[in-house]
């Protein structure tokens, strides 16, 4: 069948398809979906260079990553060449819901992008402190990005909270594009470092989990040029279809919150209820300038 988005027309195919068979949600309702929810998606997608976990036989299939842009893609799909560690490749960049509706017609039922847009490509505009729990208990996540969140406001620096819809959390700071990766990875290394001193008992930033000790991981390493993190409101491959939320600050008080909290069944009843959580966030981008000189007096004080 054919359908209009905007300005495009696409042929989608095999809708009755299902992807997730614990739930019976097929690739006509993963379409849906994205259609529903571009408003609000596409915005964190537009300009950046996209990574496609496809799955077209569906989430219990082994699925793929797909990094580069298929030669068969139409030619209205925006694509650009970038720098890779062996080259330059061309990509695809997702900057409209026809674009989005086309990749999901595709099997890519998650989306990844970089931490810059294309304009300037080593300089990002987001910097993001990923919460790996120990286990199973979601506390820890809870109250690491509390403590996470008063430290950036400690900085002067705004941040969102997003469930990754896998484990953890993302806390995602909005940058000015001032700095490049190396010196936003080693801002968050710092802040992490800072963290651990504080509250020893709780959070590491050893990268081999036989060492972490049972504490919530600090993980900064996606602050890094070609590194991507799941997009705001990107479906998940698992069962019962999480979405990758973005959360109001207030919902870290919930004791049921966990990773997985929003599905595709309940996404739209609780963004009906909140709002969009990161409305105005990027309003709120910082440069570290400042924030860096509180940062060293904070570590010369308390690590060094």
């Amino acid at each position: 069948m054919t359908e209009t988005f905007g300005p495009y027309t696409l042929e989608l195919k095999n809708l009755d398809k299902v992807l997730y068979p614990d739930s019976g949600i097929t690739k006509g309702d993963v379409i849906d979906y994205y259609r529903r929810i571009a408003d609000l998606m596409v915005p964190w997608l537009k300009d950046r260079v996209l990574t496609m976990q496809r799955f077209p036989d569906g989430i219990h299939t082994e699925g793929f990553f797909q990094k580069n842009m298929p030669a068969y893609f139409p030619d209205w799909f925006t694509r650009r060449t970038v720098e890779v560690s062996d080259g330059k490749q061309q990509v695809p960049v997702c900057n409209n819901l026809a674009s989005l509706a086309y990749i999901a017609n595709q099997g890519s039922i998650t989306q990844h992008v970089w931490l810059s847009r294309l304009d300037r490509i080593h300089h990002p505009d987001q910097m993001i402190f990923d919460l790996d729990p120990p286990g199973d208990d979601f506390e820890p996540v809870r109250r690491g990005a509390r403590d996470c969140l008063e430290l950036l406001e400690e900085l002067s620096l705004a941040a969102g909270i997003k469930t990754t819809g896998s484990r953890g959390l993302h806390v995602v700071a909005p940058l000015r594009r001032q700095h490049d990766f190396d010196a936003v990875r080693a801002f968050a290394r710092d802040c992490a470092r800072l963290l651990v001193a504080r509250y020893p008992d709780r959070y590491t930033i050893e990268q081999r989990i036989d060492r972490r000790e049972g504490k919530l991981y600090l993980d900064v390493q996606r602050n890094a040029y070609g590194q991507t993190a799941v997009a705001p409101f990107s479906l998940r491959a698992a069962d019962g279809a999480p979405v990758a939320t973005p959360i109001p600050r207030r919902t870290l008080d919930d004791p049921g919150l966990n990773s997985r909290s929003y599905r595709l069944d309940n996404i739209h009843r609780f963004l009906g209820q909140v709002g969009d959580p990161w409305h105005g966030l990027r309003r709120h981008a910082s440069g570290l300038a400042p924030a860096r000189r509180k940062l060293d007096s904070l570590l010369a004080r308390e690590v060094e």
